[in-house]
């Protein structure tokens, strides 16, 4: 954590009712921002909890239901910034994938199972970028987004082969607007590699995602399964004062998991 480095900030995290997206949204409000806007898709329980904890860091959370891949939802969550004049960072965090492990059994995934991945993993974002443009580049600095792409995408691993393709598509999206937006806006993108979250846990049959973070553990170089605080902290580095000049990187915050997979002078 670094001080109050987000003192009056006003936030926008999508997909904040659990996991990376609650964790970033609570590292903000600790770390002074004003106003954070907690989007979520689904459960309003869940997204109530991140709003408490918000508030017990001092800030005030406006809760937001919006499914990201409709262009009319994203365009309510910037309304929800309207009032309070500007967006000083939005963090592109709604993600979700298909869960087919087995890469060669092409048979396992469809065209529709590739479209629904890329409408929220990648239009979604895009989106709500889109809508919130203006606010973003009313912010006093350089309005920050950090997109959350995946170690998926950099060396083609992950839940699926949809899920990887969809985040390298983020990633290489974050180089074009990055490029396209500067200066009032920078671009960014977080590669998590494996969270213990419970996004696994819905995903997977019972037992399995406890193998998959004793295996993250075991064959990570820094021997260890990232928890959404773990990744929070570098994503949340992206958008502060920090990082005023860093836009069009990509960060990986996988434990070293890319090590194990490629060369450095590769990613």
């Amino acid at each position: 954590m670094s001080g109050q480095d987000f003192k009056d900030y006003v936030v926008v995290v999508t997909g904040a009712s659990t996991g990376l997206g609650r964790a970033i949204a609570v590292e903000t409000a600790a770390r002074g921002a004003g106003a954070v806007i907690v989007n979520y898709a689904r459960s309003r329980d869940e997204a109530e909890e991140t709003g408490r904890l918000v508030e017990a860091q001092g800030a005030r959370a406006l809760l937001v239901q919006a499914d990201v891949s409709d262009d009319g939802d994203c365009r309510k969550i910037a309304a929800a910034a309207e009032p309070l004049g500007r967006i000083d960072a939005l963090f592109n965090n709604a993600g979700m994938t298909r869960f087919a492990p087995n890469h060669a059994d092409l048979d396992a995934v469809s065209a529709d199972d590739f479209l629904d991945l890329y409408r929220v993993n990648v239009v979604g974002a895009y989106q709500a970028l889109r809508a919130c443009r203006s606010l973003l580049e009313a912010a006093p600095q350089a309005g920050a987004v950090v997109n959350t792409s995946s170690i998926a995408g950099v060396v083609g691993i992950g839940s699926s082969v949809p899920y990887a393709a969809s985040k390298g598509a983020l990633t290489t999206m974050t180089l074009s607007l990055a490029r396209a937006l500067a200066p009032k806006i920078r671009v960014n993108a977080v590669c998590p590699g494996f969270i213990d979250t419970p996004w696994f846990e819905k995903g997977l049959p019972a037992g399995r995602a406890e193998k998959m973070r004793e295996g993250a553990a075991a064959s990570t170089p820094l021997k260890a399964a990232s928890t959404a605080e773990d990744v929070a902290g570098a994503t949340v580095f992206l958008a502060s004062p920090a990082a005023r000049h860093i836009t069009g990187e990509t960060l990986l915050v996988d434990a070293g998991t890319h090590l194990g997979y490629a060369p450095l002078a590769m990613r």
